[in-house]
Protein backbone atom coordinates (compact mmCIF):
# COMPACT_ATOMS: atom_id res chain seq x y z
CA UNK A 1 0.00 0.00 0.00
CA UNK A 2 1.82 3.69 -0.74
CA UNK A 3 2.08 5.53 1.58
CA UNK A 4 1.19 9.39 1.46
CA UNK A 5 2.96 11.59 -0.99
CA UNK A 6 5.67 13.86 0.94
CA UNK A 7 5.57 17.46 -0.27
CA UNK A 8 8.49 19.59 -0.19
CA UNK A 9 8.73 22.74 1.80
CA UNK A 10 8.61 24.66 -1.59
CA UNK A 11 5.42 22.91 -2.54
CA UNK A 12 3.59 23.66 0.38
CA UNK A 13 4.24 27.24 0.38
CA UNK A 14 3.04 27.10 -3.36
CA UNK A 15 -0.11 25.48 -2.03
CA UNK A 16 -0.79 28.03 0.77
CA UNK A 17 -0.38 31.05 -1.09
CA UNK A 18 -2.15 29.89 -4.00
CA UNK A 19 -5.36 29.92 -1.65
CA UNK A 20 -4.29 33.27 0.07
CA UNK A 21 -3.92 35.10 -3.37
CA UNK A 22 -6.59 33.03 -5.46
CA UNK A 23 -9.09 36.37 -6.03
CA UNK A 24 -6.09 38.61 -5.82
CA UNK A 25 -5.46 36.94 -9.41
CA UNK A 26 -9.40 36.90 -11.00
CA UNK A 27 -9.17 40.48 -9.91
CA UNK A 28 -6.52 41.27 -11.47
CA UNK A 29 -7.59 39.03 -14.86
CA UNK A 30 -10.09 41.11 -15.62
CA UNK A 31 -8.44 44.21 -14.85
CA UNK A 32 -5.85 43.82 -17.28
CA UNK A 33 -8.31 42.37 -19.68
CA UNK A 34 -10.05 45.85 -19.78
CA UNK A 35 -6.48 47.33 -19.81
CA UNK A 36 -5.08 45.76 -22.73
CA UNK A 37 -8.41 46.58 -24.61
CA UNK A 38 -8.28 50.33 -23.90
CA UNK A 39 -4.50 51.05 -24.56
CA UNK A 40 -5.32 48.95 -28.00
CA UNK A 41 -8.13 51.48 -28.92
CA UNK A 42 -6.41 54.33 -27.91
CA UNK A 43 -3.60 53.96 -29.76
CA UNK A 44 -5.75 52.79 -32.55
CA UNK A 45 -7.71 55.62 -32.68
CA UNK A 46 -5.07 58.13 -31.97
CA UNK A 47 -3.39 56.87 -35.85
CA UNK A 48 -6.43 56.91 -37.60
CA UNK A 49 -7.85 60.38 -35.74
CA UNK A 50 -3.70 61.32 -37.63
CA UNK A 51 -2.56 62.34 -34.09
CA UNK A 52 1.12 63.95 -34.24
CA UNK A 53 3.81 61.36 -33.52
CA UNK A 54 4.70 63.53 -30.71
CA UNK A 55 1.37 63.57 -29.51
CA UNK A 56 1.04 59.64 -29.40
CA UNK A 57 4.23 59.42 -27.92
CA UNK A 58 3.09 62.17 -25.40
CA UNK A 59 0.42 60.20 -24.74
CA UNK A 60 2.08 56.68 -24.19
CA UNK A 61 4.22 59.14 -21.78
CA UNK A 62 1.52 60.28 -19.67
CA UNK A 63 0.20 56.54 -18.92
CA UNK A 64 4.21 55.90 -17.23
CA UNK A 65 4.26 59.55 -16.04
CA UNK A 66 1.29 58.40 -13.93
CA UNK A 67 3.31 55.34 -12.95
CA UNK A 68 5.33 57.72 -11.15
CA UNK A 69 2.69 59.35 -8.80
CA UNK A 70 0.31 56.40 -8.39
CA UNK A 71 3.58 54.40 -7.20
CA UNK A 72 4.10 57.15 -4.58
CA UNK A 73 0.56 57.47 -3.40
CA UNK A 74 0.00 53.71 -2.95
CA UNK A 75 2.98 53.70 -1.17
CA UNK A 76 1.66 55.77 1.48
CA UNK A 77 -1.93 54.55 1.54
CA UNK A 78 -1.28 50.84 2.54
CA UNK A 79 -0.05 51.49 5.59
CA UNK A 80 -3.27 53.35 6.06
CA UNK A 81 -5.95 52.20 4.43
CA UNK A 82 -4.80 48.23 3.90
CA UNK A 83 -4.50 46.42 0.08
CA UNK A 84 -7.94 45.93 -0.55
CA UNK A 85 -9.35 49.29 -0.09
CA UNK A 86 -6.51 51.06 -2.10
CA UNK A 87 -7.26 48.20 -5.09
CA UNK A 88 -10.74 49.14 -4.60
CA UNK A 89 -10.28 52.97 -4.58
CA UNK A 90 -8.11 52.82 -8.51
CA UNK A 91 -10.22 50.37 -9.87
CA UNK A 92 -12.87 53.04 -9.48
CA UNK A 93 -11.20 55.95 -10.52
CA UNK A 94 -10.00 54.19 -13.30
CA UNK A 95 -13.58 52.86 -14.59
CA UNK A 96 -14.19 56.09 -14.86
CA UNK A 97 -11.52 57.71 -16.87
CA UNK A 98 -12.11 55.07 -19.25
CA UNK A 99 -15.58 56.13 -20.26
CA UNK A 100 -14.27 59.98 -20.13
CA UNK A 101 -11.77 58.89 -22.67
CA UNK A 102 -14.52 57.25 -24.96
CA UNK A 103 -16.60 60.31 -24.96
CA UNK A 104 -13.81 62.83 -26.27
CA UNK A 105 -10.93 61.83 -28.64
CA UNK A 106 -8.85 65.27 -27.88
CA UNK A 107 -4.65 64.23 -27.95
CA UNK A 108 -4.57 66.83 -24.91
CA UNK A 109 -7.61 65.23 -22.99
CA UNK A 110 -5.98 61.54 -23.56
CA UNK A 111 -3.06 62.87 -21.74
CA UNK A 112 -4.34 63.86 -19.12
CA UNK A 113 -6.79 60.90 -18.64
CA UNK A 114 -4.15 58.41 -19.54
CA UNK A 115 -1.93 59.99 -17.00
CA UNK A 116 -4.48 59.35 -14.37
CA UNK A 117 -4.98 55.49 -15.83
CA UNK A 118 -1.06 55.57 -15.18
CA UNK A 119 -1.26 56.26 -11.91
CA UNK A 120 -4.14 53.89 -10.95
CA UNK A 121 -2.79 50.54 -12.91
CA UNK A 122 0.65 51.53 -10.90
CA UNK A 123 -1.46 51.73 -7.41
CA UNK A 124 -3.15 47.86 -9.00
CA UNK A 125 0.51 47.03 -9.35
CA UNK A 126 2.18 47.92 -6.18
CA UNK A 127 -0.69 46.88 -3.85
CA UNK A 128 -0.37 43.36 -5.87
CA UNK A 129 3.58 43.38 -5.82
CA UNK A 130 3.72 43.91 -2.54
CA UNK A 131 0.97 41.75 -1.17
CA UNK A 132 3.00 38.83 -3.23
CA UNK A 133 6.19 39.32 -2.23
CA UNK A 134 5.17 39.77 1.77
CA UNK A 135 3.46 36.60 1.22
CA UNK A 136 6.39 34.64 -0.54
CA UNK A 137 9.83 33.30 0.69
CA UNK A 138 13.02 33.45 -1.51
CA UNK A 139 12.68 30.01 -2.49
CA UNK A 140 9.51 30.06 -4.55
CA UNK A 141 8.82 34.15 -5.22
CA UNK A 142 10.25 33.80 -8.96
CA UNK A 143 7.81 31.23 -9.86
CA UNK A 144 5.32 33.46 -7.82
CA UNK A 145 6.13 36.44 -10.17
CA UNK A 146 6.17 34.61 -12.82
CA UNK A 147 2.47 32.95 -12.25
CA UNK A 148 1.87 37.16 -11.19
CA UNK A 149 3.18 38.46 -14.89
CA UNK A 150 1.36 35.36 -16.90
CA UNK A 151 -1.72 36.44 -15.31
CA UNK A 152 -1.62 39.85 -16.42
CA UNK A 153 0.55 39.25 -19.39
CA UNK A 154 -2.43 37.04 -20.66
CA UNK A 155 -5.48 39.31 -19.21
CA UNK A 156 -3.51 41.96 -21.26
CA UNK A 157 -3.12 39.79 -24.61
CA UNK A 158 -6.59 38.18 -24.39
CA UNK A 159 -8.14 42.21 -23.81
CA UNK A 160 -6.19 42.93 -26.99
CA UNK A 161 -7.73 40.53 -29.30
CA UNK A 162 -10.86 41.31 -28.11
CA UNK A 163 -10.30 44.59 -29.70
CA UNK A 164 -10.75 43.58 -33.07
CA UNK A 165 -14.19 42.94 -32.73
CA UNK A 166 -14.63 46.77 -31.78
CA UNK A 167 -15.02 49.92 -33.79
CA UNK A 168 -12.37 52.32 -32.39
CA UNK A 169 -14.48 54.83 -33.38
CA UNK A 170 -17.43 53.84 -31.04
CA UNK A 171 -17.58 54.13 -26.99
CA UNK A 172 -18.45 50.47 -27.07
CA UNK A 173 -14.82 48.88 -26.44
CA UNK A 174 -14.57 52.17 -23.98
CA UNK A 175 -17.42 50.88 -21.92
CA UNK A 176 -16.94 47.12 -22.24
CA UNK A 177 -13.15 47.80 -20.74
CA UNK A 178 -15.11 49.95 -18.02
CA UNK A 179 -17.56 47.85 -17.26
CA UNK A 180 -14.52 44.61 -17.07
CA UNK A 181 -12.57 46.93 -14.53
CA UNK A 182 -15.61 47.42 -12.40
CA UNK A 183 -16.14 43.94 -11.99
CA UNK A 184 -12.23 43.15 -11.01
CA UNK A 185 -13.39 45.03 -7.44
CA UNK A 186 -15.60 42.15 -6.50
CA UNK A 187 -13.39 39.13 -6.50
CA UNK A 188 -10.72 40.61 -4.15
CA UNK A 189 -13.37 42.48 -1.98
CA UNK A 190 -15.83 39.91 -1.09
CA UNK A 191 -13.76 37.28 -0.53
CA UNK A 192 -13.40 35.01 2.64
CA UNK A 193 -10.46 33.40 1.71
CA UNK A 194 -8.25 36.73 0.51
CA UNK A 195 -5.02 36.92 2.60
CA UNK A 196 -3.80 40.15 2.23
CA UNK A 197 -1.10 41.33 4.36
CA UNK A 198 -1.65 43.10 7.75
CA UNK A 199 -2.28 46.68 7.36
CA UNK A 200 0.81 48.39 8.98
CA UNK A 201 3.04 51.37 8.55
CA UNK A 202 5.22 50.33 5.78
CA UNK A 203 9.05 50.93 6.40
CA UNK A 204 10.55 53.68 4.20
CA UNK A 205 12.93 53.27 1.41
CA UNK A 206 14.76 56.09 -0.95
CA UNK A 207 16.05 55.21 -4.02
CA UNK A 208 19.46 55.59 -2.40
CA UNK A 209 19.08 52.81 -0.03
CA UNK A 210 17.19 50.78 -2.36
CA UNK A 211 20.70 51.59 -4.85
CA UNK A 212 22.44 50.36 -2.02
CA UNK A 213 20.64 47.29 -1.68
CA UNK A 214 19.90 45.94 -5.14
CA UNK A 215 21.59 48.10 -7.69
CA UNK A 216 21.64 45.60 -10.18
CA UNK A 217 17.77 44.79 -9.92
CA UNK A 218 16.83 48.54 -9.78
CA UNK A 219 18.56 49.23 -12.65
CA UNK A 220 17.53 47.03 -14.78
CA UNK A 221 13.62 47.56 -13.98
CA UNK A 222 14.32 50.93 -15.42
CA UNK A 223 15.88 49.36 -18.76
CA UNK A 224 13.15 46.91 -18.66
CA UNK A 225 10.68 49.61 -18.20
CA UNK A 226 12.35 51.63 -21.11
CA UNK A 227 12.25 48.31 -23.29
CA UNK A 228 8.39 47.30 -22.45
CA UNK A 229 6.92 51.36 -22.43
CA UNK A 230 8.61 51.41 -26.78
CA UNK A 231 6.82 47.77 -27.51
CA UNK A 232 3.76 48.31 -25.57
CA UNK A 233 2.88 51.62 -26.16
CA UNK A 234 3.45 51.81 -30.05
CA UNK A 235 3.09 48.38 -31.00
CA UNK A 236 -0.11 49.50 -32.01
CA UNK A 237 0.73 52.29 -33.80
CA UNK A 238 3.37 50.32 -35.72
CA UNK A 239 0.90 47.76 -37.27
CA UNK A 240 -1.51 50.24 -38.77
CA UNK A 241 1.05 52.30 -39.85
CA UNK A 242 2.22 48.84 -41.80
CA UNK A 243 -1.26 48.85 -43.17
CA UNK A 244 -3.12 45.87 -41.28
CA UNK A 245 -6.51 45.07 -40.85
CA UNK A 246 -8.07 45.96 -37.35
CA UNK A 247 -7.87 41.89 -37.04
CA UNK A 248 -3.90 41.55 -38.03
CA UNK A 249 -3.38 44.89 -35.38
CA UNK A 250 -5.43 42.82 -32.75
CA UNK A 251 -3.16 39.26 -33.67
CA UNK A 252 -0.21 41.64 -33.79
CA UNK A 253 -0.37 43.15 -30.21
CA UNK A 254 -1.85 39.79 -28.62
CA UNK A 255 0.23 37.14 -29.77
CA UNK A 256 3.11 38.00 -27.79
CA UNK A 257 1.09 36.09 -25.02
CA UNK A 258 1.52 33.03 -26.83
CA UNK A 259 5.00 33.13 -26.08
CA UNK A 260 4.50 34.16 -22.53
CA UNK A 261 2.48 31.08 -21.56
CA UNK A 262 5.19 29.03 -23.12
CA UNK A 263 8.28 30.51 -21.80
CA UNK A 264 7.12 32.96 -19.03
CA UNK A 265 7.06 30.44 -16.25
CA UNK A 266 9.99 28.10 -17.25
CA UNK A 267 12.23 31.23 -17.45
CA UNK A 268 11.29 32.37 -14.14
CA UNK A 269 11.58 28.82 -12.75
CA UNK A 270 15.34 28.80 -14.19
CA UNK A 271 16.11 31.91 -12.40
CA UNK A 272 14.79 30.27 -8.86
CA UNK A 273 17.60 27.96 -9.43
CA UNK A 274 20.56 29.56 -11.16
CA UNK A 275 22.01 32.80 -10.82
CA UNK A 276 19.02 35.60 -11.77
CA UNK A 277 21.25 37.97 -13.65
CA UNK A 278 22.28 34.99 -16.47
CA UNK A 279 18.94 33.82 -16.91
CA UNK A 280 18.38 37.23 -17.70
CA UNK A 281 20.84 38.23 -19.93
CA UNK A 282 20.57 35.49 -22.35
CA UNK A 283 16.38 36.20 -22.29
CA UNK A 284 17.17 39.51 -23.66
CA UNK A 285 19.38 38.33 -26.45
CA UNK A 286 17.24 36.00 -27.67
CA UNK A 287 14.61 39.06 -27.50
CA UNK A 288 16.87 41.37 -29.47
CA UNK A 289 17.67 38.19 -31.97
CA UNK A 290 13.88 38.04 -32.00
CA UNK A 291 13.40 41.41 -32.74
CA UNK A 292 15.88 41.87 -35.65
CA UNK A 293 14.03 39.02 -37.45
CA UNK A 294 11.41 41.90 -38.21
CA UNK A 295 13.80 44.04 -40.28
CA UNK A 296 13.02 40.61 -42.82
CA UNK A 297 9.88 39.20 -42.30
CA UNK A 298 6.17 41.36 -42.17
CA UNK A 299 4.08 41.03 -39.01
CA UNK A 300 1.56 39.25 -41.18
CA UNK A 301 3.70 36.44 -41.98
CA UNK A 302 3.77 33.79 -39.93
CA UNK A 303 7.68 34.02 -39.94
CA UNK A 304 7.10 37.86 -38.75
CA UNK A 305 4.10 36.44 -35.82
CA UNK A 306 6.58 33.93 -34.52
CA UNK A 307 9.25 36.38 -33.80
CA UNK A 308 6.59 38.26 -32.18
CA UNK A 309 6.15 35.26 -29.92
CA UNK A 310 9.35 34.65 -28.99
CA UNK A 311 9.75 38.68 -27.99
CA UNK A 312 7.07 37.93 -25.82
CA UNK A 313 7.79 34.76 -24.27
CA UNK A 314 11.11 36.50 -23.68
CA UNK A 315 10.76 40.54 -22.76
CA UNK A 316 8.01 39.75 -20.36
CA UNK A 317 9.52 37.53 -17.65
CA UNK A 318 12.63 40.51 -17.27
CA UNK A 319 10.58 42.18 -14.87
CA UNK A 320 9.59 39.44 -12.63
CA UNK A 321 13.40 38.61 -12.75
CA UNK A 322 14.75 41.75 -12.20
CA UNK A 323 12.07 42.09 -9.08
CA UNK A 324 13.15 38.51 -7.66
CA UNK A 325 16.68 39.23 -7.92
CA UNK A 326 16.46 42.98 -6.42
CA UNK A 327 14.25 41.20 -3.67
CA UNK A 328 16.89 38.58 -3.01
CA UNK A 329 18.97 41.32 -1.43
CA UNK A 330 16.30 43.02 0.34
CA UNK A 331 15.38 43.24 4.59
CA UNK A 332 12.42 41.53 4.51
CA UNK A 333 10.51 44.41 6.51
CA UNK A 334 11.75 46.71 3.20
CA UNK A 335 10.15 44.72 0.98
CA UNK A 336 6.82 46.44 0.51
CA UNK A 337 8.39 49.70 0.03
CA UNK A 338 10.78 48.20 -2.49
CA UNK A 339 7.98 47.23 -4.09
CA UNK A 340 6.78 50.69 -4.86
CA UNK A 341 10.19 52.13 -5.27
CA UNK A 342 11.01 49.28 -8.46
CA UNK A 343 7.73 49.90 -9.93
CA UNK A 344 8.59 53.61 -9.70
CA UNK A 345 11.95 52.77 -11.68
CA UNK A 346 10.08 50.58 -14.50
CA UNK A 347 7.37 53.93 -14.88
CA UNK A 348 10.59 56.38 -15.11
CA UNK A 349 12.17 53.32 -18.15
CA UNK A 350 8.40 53.51 -19.23
CA UNK A 351 7.96 56.74 -19.76
CA UNK A 352 11.08 57.45 -21.56
CA UNK A 353 10.42 54.17 -23.90
CA UNK A 354 7.42 55.94 -25.94
CA UNK A 355 9.16 59.30 -26.27
CA UNK A 356 12.43 57.86 -27.56
CA UNK A 357 10.34 54.84 -29.70
CA UNK A 358 7.78 57.35 -31.39
CA UNK A 359 10.90 59.58 -32.00
CA UNK A 360 12.75 56.83 -34.07
CA UNK A 361 9.45 56.07 -35.87
CA UNK A 362 9.69 59.89 -37.16
CA UNK A 363 12.89 59.73 -38.32
CA UNK A 364 13.50 56.10 -39.54
CA UNK A 365 9.62 55.20 -40.06
CA UNK A 366 8.07 51.89 -39.09
CA UNK A 367 11.82 50.51 -38.88
CA UNK A 368 12.27 52.99 -35.91
CA UNK A 369 10.12 50.49 -33.61
CA UNK A 370 12.29 47.78 -34.24
CA UNK A 371 15.58 49.76 -33.75
CA UNK A 372 14.10 50.28 -30.27
CA UNK A 373 13.37 47.10 -29.60
CA UNK A 374 16.54 45.54 -30.67
CA UNK A 375 18.78 48.17 -28.94
CA UNK A 376 17.07 48.18 -25.94
CA UNK A 377 16.89 44.29 -25.48
CA UNK A 378 20.58 44.00 -26.18
CA UNK A 379 21.34 47.01 -23.65
CA UNK A 380 19.68 45.07 -20.84
CA UNK A 381 21.53 42.01 -21.51
CA UNK A 382 24.78 44.00 -22.02
CA UNK A 383 24.64 45.74 -18.71
CA UNK A 384 23.52 42.26 -16.72
CA UNK A 385 26.62 40.69 -18.21
CA UNK A 386 28.50 43.56 -16.99
CA UNK A 387 26.86 42.89 -13.55
CA UNK A 388 27.94 38.97 -13.56
CA UNK A 389 31.28 39.63 -14.00
CA UNK A 390 31.96 42.57 -11.77
CA UNK A 391 29.68 40.56 -8.90
CA UNK A 392 30.61 37.02 -8.43
CA UNK A 393 28.62 34.37 -7.08
CA UNK A 394 27.83 30.35 -7.78
CA UNK A 395 26.03 30.29 -11.09
CA UNK A 396 24.00 27.63 -9.32
CA UNK A 397 21.44 27.99 -6.42
CA UNK A 398 20.53 24.35 -5.05
CA UNK A 399 22.08 21.42 -5.56
CA UNK A 400 21.85 19.79 -9.09
CA UNK A 401 19.12 17.54 -8.25
CA UNK A 402 16.62 20.15 -7.04
CA UNK A 403 17.56 21.91 -10.22
CA UNK A 404 13.86 22.24 -12.69
CA UNK A 405 14.18 21.27 -16.34
CA UNK A 406 14.08 24.89 -17.02
CA UNK A 407 17.39 25.33 -14.65
CA UNK A 408 19.40 22.60 -16.21
CA UNK A 409 18.40 24.08 -20.25
CA UNK A 410 19.78 27.19 -19.03
CA UNK A 411 22.43 25.75 -16.74
CA UNK A 412 24.17 24.87 -19.92
CA UNK A 413 24.78 28.42 -21.85
CA UNK A 414 25.02 30.00 -17.97
CA UNK A 415 27.91 27.45 -17.14
CA UNK A 416 29.92 28.52 -20.71
CA UNK A 417 29.67 32.14 -19.41
CA UNK A 418 30.91 31.15 -15.95
CA UNK A 419 33.91 29.36 -17.67
CA UNK A 420 34.45 32.46 -19.57
CA UNK A 421 34.88 34.75 -16.62
CA UNK A 422 36.98 32.30 -14.36
CA UNK A 423 39.20 32.79 -17.78
CA UNK A 424 39.20 36.34 -17.98
CA UNK A 425 40.26 36.37 -14.19
CA UNK A 426 42.83 34.24 -14.19
CA UNK A 427 44.16 36.12 -17.00
CA UNK A 428 43.75 39.58 -15.41
CA UNK A 429 45.86 37.71 -12.33
CA UNK A 430 48.64 36.66 -14.81
CA UNK A 431 49.31 39.96 -15.81
CA UNK A 432 48.90 41.77 -12.59
CA UNK A 433 51.57 39.10 -11.57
Amino acid sequence: MQGPVETTPALRGMRSLVWATWSLFVGLFLLLMGGGMIATLIGVRAELDDFADIQIGAIVAAYYAGFLVGSRITLSQLGNVGHIRVYAAFASVLAATIVAAGLKADPYVWMALRFAMGACFAGQYVVAESWLNELASNEIRGRILSWYNLTTVVAYGVGQFWFTRLDPREITGFAISSILISLAVAPVALSEDAAPPMVVEPERMTLRELFHHAPTGMLTCLMVGLTHGAFLGLGAVYATRLGLTLSEIGLFVSIPTIGVILMSVPISAASDDIDRRAVGALAALIAAAAATGLFFFDPDTWQGLVCVVVIGGTTYPLYSIAGAYANDWLPSDRITAAAGQLILMYGVGAMIGPLIGSAAMARLGTDGFVWTAVVSHLAIAAFLLVRLFQYRQPFRAKPWSEVALAGRVFYVPVTALGMGRRLLARRRDAIDG
